[in-house]
């Protein structure tokens, strides 16, 4: 599996962590930066340009997922968002990391490197990576609903 990685200055440590470990793994890991701490550095970019690359590699029929990093994960999350044919997740805990992919089939995780250990993050983003999307039914239809509004601006409900 292809993993896309971008981080915020607060998220580096975590992010090099990351590669490495994820590397060690067999995962293929593509670092969309930054590749140097600067904390002027502005972040949207870097997590956009791998949410980009996620949905790229998905229309390719390549497996792949993504990781945005930061202080909280929250603007990152938003960011990877903005991309069409983005699900990102901002995950806390195993349990939601394992919801986001379960029931959102989410593609993109968004962590807080402030908000956990590096080993607590390392479990959060293995969890991510590791647990497929249930399939079930319901939960492909509110998935074709969010798709639906992003290219008709509207839900049929």
């Amino acid at each position: 599996m292809r993993v896309h990685i971008a981080t915020d200055h607060a998220g580096m440590e975590l992010s090099a962590h990351l590669i490495e470990h994820l590397r060690g793994a067999g995962y293929e890991v593509i670092d969309h930066g930054p590749q140097a701490y600067d904390a002027e550095d502005d972040y949207p970019g870097f997590c956009i340009n791998a949410a980009q690359a996620v949905v790229i590699d998905q229309q390719a029929g390549r497996e792949a997922l993504g990781i945005v990093l930061g202080g909280s994960g929250n603007g990152e999350q938003m960011a990877a968002n903005k991309v069409r044919g983005v699900r990102a997740a901002l995950a806390w805990s195993l349990d939601t990391a394992k919801l986001a992919r379960q029931h959102n089939d989410a593609n993109v995780v968004a962590v807080g490197g402030r908000q956990h250990s590096v080993e607590e993050a390392t479990l959060i983003i293995e969890a991510f990576l590791t647990e497929p999307f249930s399939d079930a039914e319901r939960h492909v239809r509110r998935i074709g609903q969010i798709a639906a509004y992003e290219t008709t601006g509207s839900v049929n409900l």
